[in-house]
């Protein structure tokens, strides 16, 4: 094999990677390993997020491009991944049994952040990643019905709680400790306690990603998380019009002055197309989710319609990416899912949870 060939081989590979993810993601594209015997191209590609259905599709485009050399007769390409966990705000413990922990917040309600978030960790399962949710929205917790789930967790010690399991994801809620229609009349104080609870007495089983479904705002919980909680990275979900992107710009930097990175902005509701004549709109402007991304040097992860589907889907407890999989919505939240677990994959690996403990004794 000659040197000049592997070299243009491997610039397919980063090439197909870095088309997938887009240009913002160069430091994700991971280098391949190839073997070439008699013509024949074999080409192990390893990412640091998960590719279940992404890594096939890649696999194609990339298996068509090197067979395209007139040096190749035929090529194999197989994508597999490894997640790892990062690191998270200094002097905060992590927690063992969970990689990477995932804040999705909006700092307005009313813009689609807890739909998003349901359907965000149904994609990374989709994709072949284990996953947790949780509801940390005390006032209004939405993922039991989102989720389709009904009844109380178990426990086995009478202070833990077993996650709920739902479409292959773990998940715990305050909604499933009290009745549908029972408010919280709680002070702030409570809430936290009770969103700390919730975290920290779960028997998480070997997650890669938790994803939090943040309340809206910037106040008690939004700062115990940052002083608290592991978070490896925040995600914002906003819709286009200007007064939902200021409150936007907000949340985003409040989590980088506490030391949490943004992987990026979600615009939800972007565009309506009539379901009866086919026009398509902008009812809640545009643009405001990529001026926000521009403004802070962040990527759009990608921007979602605003479709009867997506809410039927969640009213009904099979969020889009479950209802409908190889539908576009769901395709559309998947590529999101991945570009959100490519962006993690470029900050600094957290290798501490291996490192053993080490104890003097007299």
């Amino acid at each position: 094999m000659s040197e000049a060939l592997q070299q243009r081989i491997e610039q397919i590979v980063l090439d197909g990677q870095q088309r997938a993810l887009g240009p913002e993601f160069q430091g994700a594209c991971a280098r391949p390993q190839l073997e070439i015997v008699d013509r024949k191209a074999a080409v192990a590609l390893e990412v640091a997020y998960p590719a279940r259905r992404f890594g096939r599709r890649l696999a194609a485009e990339l298996k068509s491009a090197i067979q395209g050399l007139p040096e190749i007769d035929s090529a194999s390409v197989k994508v597999t991944s490894k997640i790892s966990p990062h690191q998270v705000q200094p002097n905060v413990q992590r927690l063992q049994v969970v990689k990477n922990i995932i804040a999705v917040s909006s700092a307005k309600g009313g813009v689609g952040k807890s739909t998003v978030s349901a359907n965000l960790a149904l994609a990374l399962a989709a994709e072949g990643a284990k996953v947790g949710m949780l509801d940390a929205d005390i006032y209004g917790p939405s993922q039991p019905r989102m989720l389709g789930i009904s009844g109380r967790p178990d426990s086995v010690d009478g202070t833990t709680f077993e996650p709920m399991m739902s479409y292959s994801i773990q998940s715990i809620s305050v909604g499933y400790l009290i009745d549908e229609e029972e408010p919280m009349i709680w002070r702030g104080p409570m809430v936290t306690k009770a969103m700390q609870q919730l975290l920290g007495n779960t028997r998480w089983k070997d997650l890669d990603y938790l994803i939090i479904d943040m309340p809206p705002g910037t106040g008690d919980i939004q700062l115990t998380l940052s002083q608290q909680v592991p978070v490896a990275g925040a995600v914002i979900v906003t819709t286009p019009q200007d007064i939902a992107t200021l409150d936007a710009r907000k949340g985003l930097q409040m989590f980088r002055k506490v030391n949490v990175p943004v992987l990026g902005i979600v615009e939800n509701m972007s565009l309506h197309t009539c379901s009866n004549c086919g026009h398509s709109e902008h009812i809640f402007g545009s643009g405001g989710g990529e001026r926000i991304a521009n403004d802070y040097g962040v990527p759009l992860l990608g921007s979602l319609p605003l479709d009867l589907a997506i809410r039927e889907h969640a009213d009904n407890g099979r969020p889009t990416v479950v209802a409908e999989p190889d539908g576009d919505i769901a395709g559309q939240y998947r590529q999101i899912a991945v570009r959100m677990a490519a962006k993690l994959s470029m900050q600094a690996t957290d290798f501490t949870h291996k490192m053993p403990k080490i104890v003097i004794k007299p």
